[in-house]
């Protein structure tokens, strides 16, 4: 018995490909855990499972055919309710959105959806993706707080709930969820990722981001993402061709630590300080 919540998203897509595991039973793998801690963790915006199942289907049938398969067929991939999609609301978080959807995907739904993954559902943002606290709770501990705005994308992905997830980041929101979490969260250079498609908060520092468990994973999917795009003028033409590879190999050098003590230092808890 494969344990699935142990592959890597790359080896879950190498697996789908050989015929070692089905999408089907991926997806139902994930809706277990779904229904056991959704409603301690409120990660998600939109779930529909039979939708999932149905789309998890379809890429099963389409591995069968024989066509050549994207480098995520197969594989859920969760997405932020800013990000739009046809085929579910996308809310913004906001009671203002409530049941609507976008006209169009956005540009990185499409691009995901070309390397066959499947969005498995909206995941749950600070209202407008901006200071409002959100529903979800922090898997770890459900008193505390899961980091925003980008909260359901890093919660989905510690909890088990999804495999990989996709944010976005103005101030923080994407690598201050994923430490407050203990996943891996990627923020790339400002103009690798469309925004095209996605809530707009600021021209100049929006980032589109991802999370996953381990390098690699944010790897895979950053190099199915990273693209130009004509409607999003900020993009760069960037090869992320070798992206892969290049992490496997593990770091360069040593990385170095600098910590400074700031005059805001002695406003911490000793007990914080301490465990710092």
């Amino acid at each position: 018995m494969i344990d699935i919540f142990s592959l890597k998203a790359e080896e879950l897509a190498l697996k789908i490909k050989d015929a070692q595991l089905t999408s089907v039973e991926i997806c139902e793998k994930y809706i277990e855990r779904i229904n056991k801690f959704e409603k301690d963790v409120k990660a998600w915006a939109h779930f529909d499972k039979k939708l999932l199942l149905e789309k998890a289907a379809e890429a099963d049938e389409y591995r069968r055919s024989g066509k050549p398969l994207g480098p995520l067929h197969g594989v859920p991939v969760a997405v932020k309710d800013i990000v739009g999609t046809l085929d579910m609301p996308t809310e913004c978080g906001t009671v203002i959105r409530k049941g609507k959807s976008y006209s169009q995907n956005a540009e990185i739904v499409d691009l995901l959806l070309a390397a066959g993954a499947i969005v498995m559902g909206k995941t749950a943002t600070a209202e407008l993706a901006y200071l409002g606290p959100p529903k979800t709770t922090n898997p770890h501990d459900h008193s505390r707080t899961p980091g925003g705005s980008s909260s359901g994308s890093a919660a989905a992905v510690a909890s088990f709930m999804a495999p990989l997830s996709i944010g976005s980041q103005t101030g923080g929101s994407i690598i201050r969820p994923a430490s407050y979490c203990g996943v891996v969260g990627y923020k790339p250079t400002y103009g690798l990722i469309s925004r095209n498609g996605v809530l707009k908060t600021s021209e100049k520092l929006d980032h589109i981001g991802v999370f996953g468990r381990s390098v690699e994973d944010v790897a895979l999917l950053s190099k199915v993402l990273i693209k130009k795009d004509n409607f999003d003028s900020a993009t760069v033409h960037y090869s992320a061709e070798n992206i892969l590879v290049e992490t496997k190999k593990g770091p360069l050098f040593e990385p170095k630590f600098i910590f400074y003590k700031t005059d805001y230092w002695k406003n911490i808890e000793k007990k914080i300080q301490r465990s710092f």
